[in-house]
C-alpha cells in the first residue's frame, strides 16, 4: 500500500469542516476523515456531506465505537464513510460485530490502539478479528504532556502485516519519520485544519510524506520541555491563561517596562513592607534567567528601584515581579528590564531584613513556588505551576494556533460570531 495522508477534521462545527476539507482535497490529501467531535457535534451528517462532495476520496468515520458495535458502524457505513473505527479497548465482540458490518457494507474497519497499555499484545488479538487498519494515535491530552507518537510503532509495524495508521501530533517535520517507523497511513489533524493557508499546509506535508523528507515548520509541534522558553516566547498570556482555564492571571499589577516580555521561573521572596534587604539579597541567591517574585503584602513603600536592577541584569535575571512598591521608573524603563509592581512611588523603605527566600508566596490570591514559571506581557502576569509547565506551554500553544485559523476565517469575511456559531451553541 502507497503512503497515504489522511486529514482529521476535528471540528464542532460542519461549515468550518467542509472549508478546511475544500483546501485539504486541492492540496492533495488522499482520506478525509469526520472526526470524533465533528460526528458528536454535527452527527452523521457530516460524514454524509464529506461523501456527497467527494465521491472519489476515502472517507473515515472516527466514531471512537466501545458499544453495540454493529449498529454503530454500519450506521456510518450506510452514511457513506469507507472506514469506521472502533477502539481497541473495546470487547472483542464490539469489534467483530465492526468487522461484519464491514463486509455487509463493503467498508474497512481500524482499531484505535489509544488508551491500551499493552499495545503489542492487543494488536496480536484484535488482527485475529479480522480487521483491515491499526491506527497508533496518541490522544491530545497525551501530547500537551510532550508523549512520543512513535514509542511503540517500530515494534508494532514489525510484528504485523496489516497497514498501520499514526496520529497525534504529526506535521511536516515528524511525517518521513512516522514512515520510516513503519506507518502506512499518516493522520494529520492540526498542523492542516489550525494552520492559516490548509492548502499549502497539506501540499507541504504531503511532499514531505512523497519525498520522505523533513520540512521544518515553526508551529503544530510540542515541546517536552527543552524549548519551553521558545514556546513562551511565542504565545500571550491570554493564550496561557485561556490554557488553563482563565486562571493564573497575577491581578492588579502594572506593566513597568513597556514592549519587554518577562519570561522564566520564579525565586520567591517574602518581606515586610519597605524591607528591601531580602529581595536584594535574592538577587545574589538567584541563578540567570529566574524571576523574583517579591511578596510585601500589596503595599508600599517601595522594594525596588534602579541599583537592585542594575544588579539582576548583572546576574543575568529574566526579570521582577512584586506584590509591592517599586521606584525609579524612567531608569529601569531605559535599562529595558522586564519588571512588574503594584504600586509606583518614590519613597524606599529600610534594610532591615526581615523575612524569606525560597518560600511559597501569595501574589493576591494566587499561591506562587519557587521553580514555577512566570510570563508577562502587555495584558498582565501569570503564573504556571512548575508540574504542569510543560503541558500550559504546549496548551498555549494550541491555542495559538487556533486563534491564528479563526483569525484568518474572520479575514475572509466572517465575524467571530458567525465562524464559531455562537448562538448555536449558547446553553438553553
Amino acid at each position: 500500500m502507497e503512503p497515504v495522508l489522511q486529514v482529521a477534521l476535528d471540528f464542532l462545527n460542519l461549515k468550518r469542516a467542509l472549508k478546511v476539507a475544500e483546501a485539504a482535497v486541492l492540496g492533495g490529501a488522499d482520506w478525509l476523515e469526520a472526526g470524533t467531535p465533528l460526528i458528536k457535534s454535527e452527527g452523521l451528517d457530516s460524514v454524509r456531506e464529506l461523501r456527497r462532495r467527494y465521491p472519489h476520496h476515502t472517507i473515515v468515520a472516527d466514531m471512537k465505537i466501545m458499544d453495540v458495535g454493529r449498529i454503530e458502524a454500519e450506521s456510518a457505513f450506510k452514511a457513506g464513510a469507507d472506514v469506521v473505527c472502533v477502539l481497541g479497548a473495546a470487547d472483542d465482540s464490539v469489534i467483530k460485530e465492526c468487522v461484519e458490518a464491514a463486509r455487509n457494507y463493503g467498508g474497512k474497519v481500524m482499531v484505535d490502539l489509544i488508551g491500551i497499555s499493552s499495545p503489542l499484545r492487543r494488536v496480536k488479538e484484535v488482527v485475529r478479528l479480522g480487521i483491515d487498519y491499526l491506527g497508533m494515535h496518541t490522544s491530545i491530552d497525551e501530547q500537551m504532556r510532550g508523549e512520543d507518537p512513535f514509542k511503540e510503532l517500530r515494534e508494532i509495524s514489525a510484528a504485523v502485516d496489516i497497514p498501520i495508521a499514526v496520529a497525534g501530533g504529526i506535521n511536516s517535520e515528524t511525517a518521513a519519520e512516522a514512515l520510516n517507523a513503519g506507518a502506512t497511513v499518516i493522520i494529520v489533524g492540526g498542523a492542516i485544519i489550525k494552520d492559516k493557508e490548509p492548502q499549502k499546509a497539506t501540499a507541504t506535508i504531503k511532499e514531505a510524506i512523497r519525498k520522505r523528507k523533513v520540512i521544518k515548520t515553526e508551529l503544530f509541534k510540542r515541546t517536552k520541555g527543552e524549548e519551553i522558553i521558545r514556546i513562551f516566547k511565542m504565545v500571550s498570556t491570554p493564550n496561557i491563561s485561556d490554557a488553563m482555564h482563565r486562571t493564573g492571571d497575577l491581578e492588579g499589577l502594572r506593566m513597568i517596562t513597556p514592549n519587554v516580555k518577562l519570561i522564566g521561573p520564579a525565586l520567591t521572596v517574602r518581606t515586610y513592607p519597605g524591607d528591601w534587604a531580602k529581595p536584594v539579597e535574592a538577587i545574589d541567591k538567584a541563578e540567570k534567567g529566574q524571576v523574583l517574585v517579591i511578596d510585601v503584602g500589596g503595599v508600599g513603600p517601595a522594594v525596588w528601584g534602579e541599583l537592585a536592577t542594575h544588579s539582576a541584569i548583572q546576574k543575568g535575571l529574566g526579570g521582577v515581579v512584586i506584590y509591592g512598591a517599586i521606584r525609579d521608573v524612567p531608569e529601569i524603563v531605559k535599562l529595558r528590564f522586564p519588571a512588574y509592581a503594584k504600586i509606583i512611588t518614590p519613597t524606599a523603605g529600610e534594610p532591615k531584613g526581615f523575612g524569606e527566600i525560597g518560600v511559597p508566596v501569595r501574589m493576591g490570591k494566587v499561591r506562587v513556588f519557587t521553580g514555577d514559571w512566570i510570563v508577562g506581557d502587555e495584558d498582565g502576569v501569570v503564573v504556571i505551576p512548575k508540574d504542569k509547565a510543560v503541558e500550559i506551554a504546549n496548551r498555549a500553544m494550541d491555542v495559538l494556533e487556533r486563534e491564528n485559523r479563526i483569525r484568518e476565517e474572520i479575514k475572509e469575511g466572517g465575524t467571530l460570531s458567525s465562524v464559531m456559531e455562537l448562538l448555536r451553541w449558547e446553553k438553553r
